[in-house]
């Protein structure tokens, strides 16, 4: 493989929106690398681990059907401490690749493009649809928070999508809150749910941009892959049944307060300082026109914030996990945020005024 004359961030680019994937301890030594191919008057760059596989290209032109892996990690550190301006040439033979910059030059070990493990993708294409990466990065990432880490229940540990007419609906739940999201997408879709792994959703977190470029979602069998920009994100979905959601969303809750959310968010996060570290409880005292915001823990310090609502129901005494608010709030994006509590026992459903596409659960705390 030869890359003569090419900026540093004509390989740089597609290789950091790849290398994100690649593990650092592998029980395969190649996966620690990055495949790189020239093909079709471009230079791809692919990583994988073995569970997901993205794939970036750069226009490039070398001779074509020329390939090679390199240590991912190396690589990239290595064009990031050069200058921004920088010309590489790139030579690859013997099993040592050379990349000689100015008076600069890098011998990394290479192994056979032929022994890199693929995700071979399936062939029959169940659902695809299509729209903005804006669209889908908030969708994400007013759902992604709630995903269980690590938890035996596997299928928790991922974020389920449902593609439902003409709405692409996202839900998580680690068992103690779960976040349900909906936007509307042109067409009309047959029911279809797939649960994406808590990696792949992080991934596509971090790549997905806000703008108004597409995204292409493709479900395959087994699989789902996206697609955007210079970008081929291939990932397996999660082979297990998610719990039904809409049983968790409570209904009819009559305690019900609207607040300012940057307010809320700011009396919380003062109020968490003095939180018990290990349990991180708050309790939430609803009065007549009040709520009050009360946080202790084991050295006896108390923290308590009072903010003035409209609210004539009822009194209410009941803890949560402050860290379960926090998230939720600080994702959001909305001016104002609506709380309809049941009882000291009950779940409490965090919405959105005059929307009904976002729906937070969030379980009560014994304090």
């Amino acid at each position: 493989m030869q890359l003569k004359q090419i900026a540093r961030d004509a390989l740089l680019k597609p290789l950091q929106a790849v290398s994100g994937i690649v593990e650092r301890r592998h029980t395969l030594p190649i996966l620690a690398n990055v495949l790189l191919e020239q093909r079709d008057g471009s230079l791809y760059v692919t990583a994988t681990d073995l569970e997901m596989q993205i794939t970036a290209h750069s226009t490039l032109s070398g001779k074509e059907g020329q390939a090679t892996t390199v240590g991912a990690r190396k690589l990239q550190d290595l064009l990031r401490a050069l200058p921004d301006d920088a010309t590489l040439n790139i030579d690859v033979g013997n099993n040592k690749m050379t990349v000689r910059a100015g008076r600069s030059r890098f011998n990394l070990q290479t192994l056979a493009a032929a022994d890199y493990p693929r995700i071979s993708q399936g062939s029959e294409q169940l659902q695809s649809l299509s729209l903005p990466q804006k669209d889908l990065r908030s969708l994400f990432k007013l759902v992604e928070f709630a995903m269980a880490q690590q938890d035996i229940r596997y299928y928790l540990n991922g974020m389920l999508l449902v593609i439902d007419q003409g709405t692409l609906q996202a839900v998580a739940t680690d068992g103690h809150r779960l976040s349900w999201a909906s936007i509307a997408v042109a067409g009309d879709y047959a029911r279809q749910e797939v649960i994406l792994p808590r990696k792949t959703v992080l991934e596509l977190g971090k790549l997905l941009v806000d703008s108004d470029d597409p995204v292409s979602l493709d479900i395959l069998t087994n699989q789902v892959r996206f697609r955007f920009a210079n970008i081929e994100l291939v990932s397996k979905v999660v082979d297990g049944k998610f719990p039904d959601f809409n049983r968790v969303i409570p209904v009819g809750h009559s305690k019900q307060v609207e607040l300012l959310r940057t307010e809320l968010l700011a009396a919380l996060q003062r109020a968490a300082i003095l939180s018990n570290e290990k349990f991180r409880g708050v309790r939430i005292v609803l009065a007549a026109d009040q709520l009050k915001i009360i946080c202790t823990n084991s050295e006896q310090e108390e923290a308590e914030e009072e903010l003035e609502v409209a609210y004539k129901g009822d009194p209410l005494d009941i803890g949560f996990n402050i860290t379960y608010l926090l998230d939720a709030l600080s994702n959001l994006t909305v001016e104002r945020v609506r709380f309809a509590f049941g009882d000291a026992n009950s779940s409490a459903l965090v919405t959105m005024p005059e929307r009904d596409d976002y729906k937070y659960v969030v379980m009560p705390m014994r304090i």
